[in-house]
């Protein structure tokens, strides 16, 4: 995805998490981030210098798709799961438009994959952002690798299209900032 020529340079909000801070889970029941999904991710992603992130996670049995292999869509989710984060980092309220994903070789159970992210231009409401996810290490080989589109959009659009149980749990959370929280990323 190649960003329009009069795209900007990301910046980084000046509230945005301090590099080096977890980011945590945005939402509860995420299946990438939240810790009520137990077959979920887990993903946990820390913010790094300008508008990155890194994240890992723990590629588990149920994880699976081939016998002992990691599922491509459950690898394709960690992707945009570390991809939503960036938007933590300019602190808007973005969903995924499109994630082009390569997969450049298998990812064993039981492998951590590190994952890092940025996100590289903007144009108007949309965010171009990258990611790549290794094994073996942070400096590992690459086992995938993504190119996104976010595109901003207004906490309405969370509110006119989720289910409504979920939204008015989250929204009756007396914890203002979990409440918030729970329509940071994308869905």
């Amino acid at each position: 995805m190649t960003p329009p020529a009069d795209a900007t340079a990301p910046v980084r909000h000046p509230d945005a998490p301090a590099p080096g801070e977890l980011l945590g889970a945005h939402y509860e029941h995420c299946f990438g981030c939240g810790g009520g999904q137990p077959h979920g991710l887990h993903l946990e992603a820390r913010a790094g210098e300008g508008v990155r992130v890194t994240a890992e996670f723990t590629v588990k049995p149920a994880h699976q798709g081939a016998p002992g292999l990691a599922h491509g869509g459950v690898l394709a989710t960690a992707l945009d799961e570390t991809l939503g984060s960036l938007n933590w980092l300019l602190r808007v309220i973005a969903v995924t438009g499109r994630l082009e994903t390569d997969f450049v070789r298998p990812v064993p159970l039981g492998t951590v994959l590190y994952l890092e992210a940025e996100v590289t231009a903007v144009a108007g409401r949309k965010i171009y952002s990258t990611a790549v996810g290794r094994i073996g290490g942070p400096q590992g080989p690459v086992a995938v690798c993504a190119d996104a589109l976010f595109i901003e959009v207004k906490v309405d659009h969370f509110i006119d299209n989720g289910r409504p149980e979920e939204i008015r749990a989250a929204m009756a959370d007396p914890d203002q900032v979990r409440r918030s929280r729970a329509f940071e990323v994308n869905p």
